[in-house]
Protein backbone atom coordinates (compact mmCIF):
# COMPACT_ATOMS: atom_id res chain seq x y z
CA UNK A 1 0.00 0.00 0.00
CA UNK A 2 1.49 3.23 -0.93
CA UNK A 3 3.00 5.25 2.49
CA UNK A 4 3.09 8.19 3.78
CA UNK A 5 6.47 9.39 1.16
CA UNK A 6 4.59 7.70 -1.82
CA UNK A 7 1.80 9.93 -1.33
CA UNK A 8 3.82 12.84 -0.35
CA UNK A 9 5.73 12.60 -3.73
CA UNK A 10 2.32 11.49 -5.79
CA UNK A 11 1.34 15.06 -4.71
CA UNK A 12 4.11 17.11 -5.34
CA UNK A 13 4.21 15.28 -9.22
CA UNK A 14 0.80 16.02 -9.56
CA UNK A 15 0.87 19.62 -8.05
CA UNK A 16 3.53 20.41 -10.91
CA UNK A 17 1.43 19.13 -13.77
CA UNK A 18 -2.64 19.75 -12.53
CA UNK A 19 -2.49 22.45 -10.23
CA UNK A 20 -4.84 25.58 -11.65
CA UNK A 21 -5.38 23.11 -14.64
CA UNK A 22 -9.19 22.24 -15.69
CA UNK A 23 -10.71 18.82 -15.21
CA UNK A 24 -12.00 18.74 -18.49
CA UNK A 25 -13.97 14.91 -17.70
CA UNK A 26 -13.70 12.21 -16.14
CA UNK A 27 -13.49 8.23 -17.27
CA UNK A 28 -14.86 5.42 -15.21
CA UNK A 29 -14.46 2.40 -16.06
CA UNK A 30 -14.96 0.14 -12.80
CA UNK A 31 -18.74 0.91 -11.25
CA UNK A 32 -17.08 -0.06 -7.40
CA UNK A 33 -14.79 2.78 -7.43
CA UNK A 34 -17.02 5.80 -7.12
CA UNK A 35 -18.43 5.17 -3.26
CA UNK A 36 -20.79 9.03 -3.07
CA UNK A 37 -23.46 9.38 -5.36
CA UNK A 38 -24.35 13.17 -4.49
CA UNK A 39 -22.73 15.53 -5.63
CA UNK A 40 -21.98 13.70 -8.72
CA UNK A 41 -18.92 13.28 -10.39
CA UNK A 42 -19.77 15.36 -13.09
CA UNK A 43 -19.90 18.13 -10.42
CA UNK A 44 -16.01 18.15 -10.95
CA UNK A 45 -15.78 18.57 -14.28
CA UNK A 46 -14.93 21.30 -16.15
CA UNK A 47 -13.65 23.04 -13.27
CA UNK A 48 -10.02 23.93 -12.36
CA UNK A 49 -7.61 22.18 -9.47
CA UNK A 50 -7.48 24.65 -6.61
CA UNK A 51 -5.41 22.66 -4.37
CA UNK A 52 -4.18 19.06 -3.95
CA UNK A 53 -3.68 17.63 0.01
CA UNK A 54 -3.11 14.36 2.09
CA UNK A 55 -5.44 13.17 4.83
CA UNK A 56 -3.73 10.06 5.55
CA UNK A 57 -2.92 8.14 2.94
CA UNK A 58 -5.61 9.81 0.64
CA UNK A 59 -5.12 12.43 -2.25
CA UNK A 60 -7.43 14.85 -1.84
CA UNK A 61 -8.32 17.46 -5.47
CA UNK A 62 -9.87 20.45 -3.68
CA UNK A 63 -12.04 22.72 -6.36
CA UNK A 64 -13.86 26.25 -5.67
CA UNK A 65 -16.93 25.70 -4.07
CA UNK A 66 -15.83 23.67 -1.38
CA UNK A 67 -15.99 20.36 -3.78
CA UNK A 68 -13.36 17.72 -3.33
CA UNK A 69 -12.23 14.39 -5.18
CA UNK A 70 -10.74 11.80 -2.53
CA UNK A 71 -8.75 8.62 -4.06
CA UNK A 72 -7.67 6.15 -1.54
CA UNK A 73 -5.27 3.33 -3.77
CA UNK A 74 -5.23 0.81 -0.92
CA UNK A 75 -2.62 -1.85 -1.54
CA UNK A 76 -3.02 -2.08 -5.21
CA UNK A 77 -3.94 1.38 -6.55
CA UNK A 78 -1.32 3.37 -8.94
CA UNK A 79 -1.52 6.39 -10.46
CA UNK A 80 0.02 7.09 -13.95
CA UNK A 81 0.78 10.33 -15.74
CA UNK A 82 0.00 9.89 -19.78
CA UNK A 83 -0.71 11.89 -22.58
CA UNK A 84 -3.65 13.36 -22.77
CA UNK A 85 -6.56 10.72 -23.93
CA UNK A 86 -4.86 7.89 -23.42
CA UNK A 87 -7.21 4.78 -23.36
CA UNK A 88 -7.10 2.75 -19.85
CA UNK A 89 -5.79 -0.96 -19.40
CA UNK A 90 -8.41 -2.78 -20.08
CA UNK A 91 -7.75 -5.40 -17.39
CA UNK A 92 -6.56 -3.36 -14.80
CA UNK A 93 -7.64 0.35 -15.63
CA UNK A 94 -10.01 1.77 -13.15
CA UNK A 95 -10.16 5.36 -13.99
CA UNK A 96 -8.95 8.33 -16.33
CA UNK A 97 -8.74 12.31 -15.51
CA UNK A 98 -8.52 14.29 -18.39
CA UNK A 99 -6.43 17.55 -18.28
CA UNK A 100 -5.84 19.64 -21.53
CA UNK A 101 -1.65 18.70 -21.23
CA UNK A 102 -2.24 14.86 -19.87
CA UNK A 103 -4.34 12.03 -18.23
CA UNK A 104 -3.57 11.15 -14.80
CA UNK A 105 -4.67 7.24 -14.96
CA UNK A 106 -5.63 4.92 -11.69
CA UNK A 107 -4.70 1.30 -12.23
CA UNK A 108 -5.19 -1.56 -9.83
CA UNK A 109 -4.01 -4.87 -9.90
CA UNK A 110 -5.24 -8.07 -8.77
CA UNK A 111 -8.74 -9.39 -8.02
CA UNK A 112 -9.77 -7.66 -4.99
CA UNK A 113 -10.64 -4.16 -6.15
CA UNK A 114 -10.09 -1.83 -2.84
CA UNK A 115 -9.40 1.32 -4.17
CA UNK A 116 -11.61 4.36 -3.91
CA UNK A 117 -13.08 7.70 -4.96
CA UNK A 118 -15.73 9.91 -3.09
CA UNK A 119 -16.50 12.89 -4.28
CA UNK A 120 -17.36 15.39 -1.00
CA UNK A 121 -18.71 18.95 -0.34
CA UNK A 122 -17.18 21.21 2.82
CA UNK A 123 -14.69 20.34 4.91
CA UNK A 124 -16.98 18.95 7.33
CA UNK A 125 -17.13 15.85 4.72
CA UNK A 126 -13.60 15.48 4.53
CA UNK A 127 -13.01 15.98 7.98
CA UNK A 128 -15.47 12.38 8.30
CA UNK A 129 -12.63 10.44 6.32
CA UNK A 130 -9.95 11.64 8.38
CA UNK A 131 -8.66 9.30 11.37
CA UNK A 132 -7.03 11.74 13.24
CA UNK A 133 -3.42 9.88 13.26
CA UNK A 134 -0.70 12.32 14.36
CA UNK A 135 1.50 13.99 11.14
CA UNK A 136 4.59 12.55 12.19
CA UNK A 137 6.56 14.90 10.09
CA UNK A 138 5.36 17.76 11.86
CA UNK A 139 5.32 16.70 15.38
CA UNK A 140 7.37 17.38 18.38
CA UNK A 141 9.09 15.10 20.72
CA UNK A 142 6.18 15.59 23.10
CA UNK A 143 3.48 15.51 20.95
CA UNK A 144 4.80 12.21 19.14
CA UNK A 145 5.14 10.49 22.83
CA UNK A 146 1.56 11.58 23.82
CA UNK A 147 0.15 9.83 20.75
CA UNK A 148 2.42 6.55 21.48
CA UNK A 149 0.94 6.26 24.98
CA UNK A 150 -2.55 6.83 23.85
CA UNK A 151 -2.75 2.71 23.41
CA UNK A 152 -1.61 0.59 24.94
CA UNK A 153 -0.11 -1.98 21.77
CA UNK A 154 2.94 -3.52 20.13
CA UNK A 155 4.93 -0.77 18.43
CA UNK A 156 4.56 -2.46 15.03
CA UNK A 157 0.90 -2.26 15.92
CA UNK A 158 1.00 1.46 17.20
CA UNK A 159 3.10 3.24 14.02
CA UNK A 160 0.44 1.57 11.38
CA UNK A 161 -2.61 2.67 13.53
CA UNK A 162 -4.12 5.64 11.76
CA UNK A 163 -6.08 6.71 14.77
CA UNK A 164 -2.63 7.20 16.20
CA UNK A 165 0.03 8.35 13.36
CA UNK A 166 -0.94 9.07 9.99
CA UNK A 167 0.39 7.82 6.99
CA UNK A 168 2.48 4.80 8.35
CA UNK A 169 2.20 1.02 7.10
CA UNK A 170 3.77 -1.62 7.53
CA UNK A 171 7.06 -1.22 4.95
CA UNK A 172 7.66 1.71 6.64
CA UNK A 173 6.82 0.88 10.12
CA UNK A 174 9.40 -2.40 9.90
CA UNK A 175 12.20 0.34 8.50
CA UNK A 176 11.53 3.21 11.85
CA UNK A 177 11.86 0.03 13.82
CA UNK A 178 15.07 -1.10 12.50
CA UNK A 179 16.09 2.27 12.69
CA UNK A 180 15.49 2.75 16.28
CA UNK A 181 17.04 -0.44 17.01
CA UNK A 182 13.60 -1.54 18.84
CA UNK A 183 11.68 -4.74 19.18
CA UNK A 184 8.29 -4.68 16.48
CA UNK A 185 6.45 -6.39 19.38
CA UNK A 186 8.09 -4.05 22.20
CA UNK A 187 5.32 -2.31 24.41
CA UNK A 188 4.37 1.32 23.46
CA UNK A 189 3.68 2.17 27.29
CA UNK A 190 6.86 0.14 28.33
CA UNK A 191 9.81 2.40 26.16
CA UNK A 192 12.02 4.83 28.12
CA UNK A 193 12.34 7.77 27.46
CA UNK A 194 15.58 7.54 25.44
CA UNK A 195 13.51 4.61 23.79
CA UNK A 196 10.86 6.76 23.03
CA UNK A 197 13.34 9.97 21.94
CA UNK A 198 15.15 7.61 19.59
CA UNK A 199 11.75 6.29 18.29
CA UNK A 200 10.65 9.78 17.31
CA UNK A 201 13.93 10.55 16.01
CA UNK A 202 13.89 7.19 13.90
CA UNK A 203 10.60 8.13 12.41
CA UNK A 204 11.29 11.30 11.47
CA UNK A 205 14.86 10.16 9.64
CA UNK A 206 13.02 7.11 7.59
CA UNK A 207 10.07 9.29 6.36
CA UNK A 208 12.63 11.89 5.45
CA UNK A 209 15.12 10.21 3.69
CA UNK A 210 12.80 8.02 1.58
CA UNK A 211 10.85 11.04 0.58
CA UNK A 212 14.20 12.77 -0.86
CA UNK A 213 14.86 9.29 -2.37
CA UNK A 214 11.33 8.81 -4.23
CA UNK A 215 11.49 12.69 -5.14
CA UNK A 216 14.61 12.20 -7.49
CA UNK A 217 12.67 9.50 -9.62
CA UNK A 218 10.30 11.89 -11.16
CA UNK A 219 6.64 10.98 -11.80
CA UNK A 220 6.21 7.90 -8.98
CA UNK A 221 5.81 5.42 -11.69
CA UNK A 222 6.86 2.31 -9.47
CA UNK A 223 5.35 2.60 -6.16
CA UNK A 224 5.93 -0.34 -4.42
CA UNK A 225 6.32 -1.61 -0.72
CA UNK A 226 9.37 -2.78 -1.54
CA UNK A 227 12.48 -0.74 -2.74
CA UNK A 228 16.42 -2.12 -2.72
CA UNK A 229 17.10 0.78 -0.53
CA UNK A 230 15.31 -0.65 2.54
CA UNK A 231 16.87 -2.24 5.59
CA UNK A 232 15.36 -5.07 6.54
CA UNK A 233 11.37 -4.56 5.06
CA UNK A 234 10.98 -7.28 1.99
CA UNK A 235 14.68 -8.40 3.32
CA UNK A 236 13.98 -12.04 4.49
CA UNK A 237 16.60 -13.98 4.89
CA UNK A 238 18.92 -11.23 3.47
CA UNK A 239 22.08 -9.49 5.64
CA UNK A 240 21.04 -6.88 7.78
CA UNK A 241 22.89 -3.64 6.43
CA UNK A 242 24.04 -2.88 9.80
CA UNK A 243 25.37 -6.20 11.45
CA UNK A 244 25.15 -8.76 9.10
CA UNK A 245 22.42 -10.75 10.39
CA UNK A 246 19.88 -11.99 8.57
CA UNK A 247 16.74 -10.33 8.17
CA UNK A 248 13.80 -12.69 9.69
CA UNK A 249 10.00 -12.21 9.76
CA UNK A 250 6.85 -12.50 11.33
CA UNK A 251 3.95 -13.25 8.78
CA UNK A 252 0.12 -12.72 9.51
CA UNK A 253 -2.69 -12.18 7.32
CA UNK A 254 -2.21 -10.71 3.85
CA UNK A 255 0.81 -9.00 5.73
CA UNK A 256 4.37 -9.92 7.35
CA UNK A 257 6.81 -7.50 9.89
CA UNK A 258 10.49 -7.64 9.15
CA UNK A 259 13.16 -7.22 12.00
CA UNK A 260 16.78 -8.23 12.46
CA UNK A 261 17.34 -9.84 15.30
CA UNK A 262 20.85 -8.77 16.44
CA UNK A 263 19.94 -5.20 15.76
CA UNK A 264 16.65 -5.32 17.59
CA UNK A 265 15.53 -8.15 19.69
CA UNK A 266 19.08 -8.89 21.27
CA UNK A 267 19.16 -11.98 19.13
CA UNK A 268 15.72 -13.52 19.92
CA UNK A 269 13.58 -14.90 17.11
CA UNK A 270 9.97 -13.61 17.07
CA UNK A 271 7.80 -16.51 17.16
CA UNK A 272 5.66 -16.51 13.66
CA UNK A 273 2.16 -17.83 14.54
CA UNK A 274 1.71 -20.75 12.14
CA UNK A 275 5.10 -22.05 11.82
CA UNK A 276 6.13 -21.36 15.95
CA UNK A 277 2.78 -23.79 16.19
CA UNK A 278 3.70 -26.20 13.65
CA UNK A 279 7.30 -26.93 15.04
CA UNK A 280 6.88 -26.18 18.49
CA UNK A 281 9.98 -27.19 20.42
CA UNK A 282 12.18 -27.33 16.94
CA UNK A 283 11.15 -23.51 16.21
CA UNK A 284 15.10 -21.38 17.00
CA UNK A 285 14.45 -19.05 19.92
CA UNK A 286 18.22 -17.20 19.19
CA UNK A 287 19.80 -16.03 16.43
CA UNK A 288 22.73 -18.86 17.25
CA UNK A 289 20.19 -21.50 17.23
CA UNK A 290 18.60 -20.43 14.17
CA UNK A 291 22.39 -20.46 13.00
CA UNK A 292 23.76 -23.82 14.05
CA UNK A 293 20.61 -25.05 12.72
CA UNK A 294 21.30 -23.54 9.05
CA UNK A 295 25.27 -25.06 9.46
Amino acid sequence: MPELPDIVTYLEALDRRVKGRVLQRVRLVSPFLLRTVDPPIEAAEGKPIAALRRIGKRIVFGFDGDLFLVLHLMIAGRLHWADPGTKLNAKIGLAAFDFENGTLTLTEAGTKKRASLHVLRGEAALRALDPGGLEVLDTSLDQFREALLKESHTLKRSLTDPHLFSGIGNAYSDEILHRAKLSPLANSRKLSAEEVERLHRATLEVLRDAIRRLKEEGFPEGVTAFREWHAVHGRFKKPCPVCGAPIQRIRYADNETNYCPRCQTEGKILADRSLSRLLKDDWPRTLEELEERRG
